[in-house]
């Protein structure tokens, strides 16, 4: 296998196409620290490595209980295969991040892009209980919902290595079935592409449909837990949308409406 390229990448140069092979400037956040533009740190990051060795789930174990299910290896296994069985083109592998995928993918790939999907928008619908919440501070998460457009960065992975990549990206995504893994059409400036996005699973108990945007507002203001905060979340992902020349207002907004309540809201009841 290759050397892993960018997975953890915080700087713009994603602002324009990237060719294959550009990745490889060396990421300069130590080891399970990740530093943003916005000057916020995040003391927790989800790497390859720990996805790989268990640590990452073990971590989320110990914040949420035993009681917390995660796919088998053997499950895991069987909807990679499922996946790549329904690819519409064989041997064009793409993901499409709208969240910490654009900064973080964790996964090697060969080529990353600017793109959009239809059909689709980005919403905070996910309770975070566990991660960046806690059963006494909850949060939200992003996931995309039925309807609009969605503008993100686009992976495609190599169809030599997409069972490897992928099994690491289920680990990343698809650990306790929040997620439904769909095949889309992603449009990027070389023309449309075959992609796998991962929309909420609306039968999952952490789906929370129709919050309004003050109540989203509070919780991004006070969710934390042991993998750091909402609010880094958010800004972190309203942060990389700005480098990548995309205006996305509703995050923007979001991000505005956290900054002033943070510092006196205290949390809303779950």
């Amino acid at each position: 296998m290759g050397p892993e390229r960018n997975s953890g990448q915080q700087r713009a140069d994603c602002a324009q196409d990237v060719p294959p092979g550009a990745q490889n400037a060396p990421d300069l956040a130590p080891k399970g620290v990740c530093v943003s533009q916005s000057g916020l740190m995040t003391k927790y990051r989800i790497t390859r490595e720990n996805l790989l060795d268990g640590s990452h789930h073990a971590r989320v174990r110990a914040g949420q209980g035993p009681h917390v299910r995660f796919m088998t290896d053997e499950e895991r296994s069987t909807h990679v295969a499922e996946i790549l069985a329904r690819a519409p083109q064989q041997g064009r592998i793409w993901v499409f991040g709208y969240g910490s995928l654009m900064w973080n993918p964790a996964f090697h790939y060969v080529e990353r892009r600017k793109a959009r999907i239809y059909g689709f928008h980005r919403q905070f619908c996910m309770w975070a209980r566990g991660g960046r919440g806690s059963p006494e501070r909850p949060g939200l998460m992003l996931s995309v919902e039925s309807g609009g457009s969605c503008a993100g960065v686009a992976y495609r992975i190599d169809p030599e290595a997409a069972v490897t990549e992928l099994d690491v990206l289920w680990r990343r995504e698809m650990s306790s079935r929040s997620y439904r893994p769909l095949w889309i059409t992603a449009y990027m400036r070389r023309g449309p592409e075959p992609a796998i996005v991962f929309a909420v699973n609306r039968s999952h108990e952490r789906y929370v449909p129709g919050l309004d945007t003050e109540t989203i507002a509070r919780y991004l203001a006070t969710g934390a837990g042991l993998n750091g905060s909402c609010r880094e979340y958010l800004f972190d992902t309203a942060e990389h949308l700005r480098e990548l020349g995309i205006r996305d207002r509703r995050m923007e907004a979001l991000a505005r409406r956290v900054r002033d309540l943070r510092r006196h809201e205290e949390p809303p009841s779950p």
